[in-house]
């Protein structure tokens, strides 16, 4: 019995990037010796996709009755045909963005009848998702709502630098307003129990603050590490965990890719993004944390500049499609 993980891969706004390095992607033998690859999404954007690319591959249409054992020189599409032949490259679409929710609508429901083992996707585009009708801020919080998951977080991996965060997709000062110490003491909780079931031993966890110098004894800010972050610290520490801060952001990213920590807790996007791109966006991936179901991304956006330009690096794709594989429930 074939035991290789099926990944289900989800084209994203197809006026960006997402077709195109996922094509690139799919000419790697050596994902299909590790799994079966499926892509949701529109099988004429992949063949548009192939077409600037010059890349000779077949696309395979398939469906719900469809066996998803897939083979070396194919692409099997699990298509839902929802876009025009002629959408355009670069530019914000309502069609793009419902269609773009829709992949990944269709992927969960994949995932929870057990057709699918893991998701891994393309880059969506936040206005476009809006104008498509479907106000999210993004990829997790869908994927939180459609599988009622209530504690889940954002953690970027790179080789160096893994990273998971408090807060993400909102404004600095509401931020600062959300961070307390139940999400804190959480979000370390889901960075020790996700490196300890990917085999971790003790993972050793480092916590930012949120003012400079993890505001310096009441120096900096107006008490926000005493109130919010030193409580959830504490009491995870009581629990076993080894977990140290808050510390200064400024060295605790430099001290964690030197290897005196496994992961960083950020306390906003910014702060845990910025180090981690920093490091390459073609070696970063995006994994959401606490989910019934394993998905990894890539660490970029849709790249409306260079669309259909051919031009699209699928490095990030391929380091995405590798950790689900790799984080795939075993059959």
């Amino acid at each position: 019995m074939d035991k290789k993980p099926i990944v289900g891969i989800t084209m994203g706004d197809a006026s960006g990037v997402g077709p195109e390095v996922i094509v690139k992607s799919l000419q790697s033998r050596h994902l299909y010796e590790q799994s079966h690859p499926i892509v949701i999404g529109d099988a004429k954007m992949l063949k548009r996709a192939a077409d600037i690319l010059g890349v000779e591959v077949i696309v395979k249409e398939i469906g719900a009755d469809s066996d998803f054992n897939t083979e070396y020189g194919e692409i099997a599409c699990y298509d839902l045909n929802l876009l025009p032949e002629g959408l355009p490259f670069g530019q914000v679409s309502s069609e793009a963005g419902h269609a773009a929710y829709e992949y990944l609508r269709t992927a969960i429901e994949l995932a929870n009848h057990n057709r699918i083992d893991a998701i891994c996707t393309a880059p969506l585009n936040k206005e476009a998702l809006h104008k498509g009708g479907h106000i999210y801020p993004g990829h997790t919080e869908i994927l939180a709502e459609l599988t009622g998951t209530k504690d889940f977080s954002m953690m970027l991996s790179s080789p160096k630098l893994k990273v998971i965060h408090a807060t993400t997709h909102v404004g600095l000062i509401d931020a600062i307003k959300m961070i307390n110490p139940e999400r804190v003491y959480k979000v370390i909780r889901l960075a020790h129990e996700t490196l300890s079931n990917s085999g971790v031993k003790k993972p050793k966890i480092g916590v930012c603050g949120i003012n400079p110098h993890a505001g310096e004894n009441g120096l900096f800010g107006y008490g926000e590490e005493e109130e919010k972050i030193i409580p959830a610290v504490k009491r995870a520490t009581e629990e076993g965990i080894q977990v140290e801060g808050p510390l200064p952001a400024d060295t605790l990213f430099f001290r964690a890719q030197r290897g005196d920590f496994d992961i960083v807790v950020a306390m906003y996007h910014d702060q845990g993004h910025g180090p981690i791109k920093v490091l390459g966006l073609e070696a970063g991936v995006n994994i959401t944390v606490g989910l019934p179901i394993i998905r990894t991304s890539v660490d970029h956006g849709t790249a409306f500049d260079i669309a259909g330009a051919g031009k699209a690096d699928e490095r990030s794709m391929l380091e995405a499609l590798r950790q689900a594989i790799e984080l795939a429930p075993e059959k």
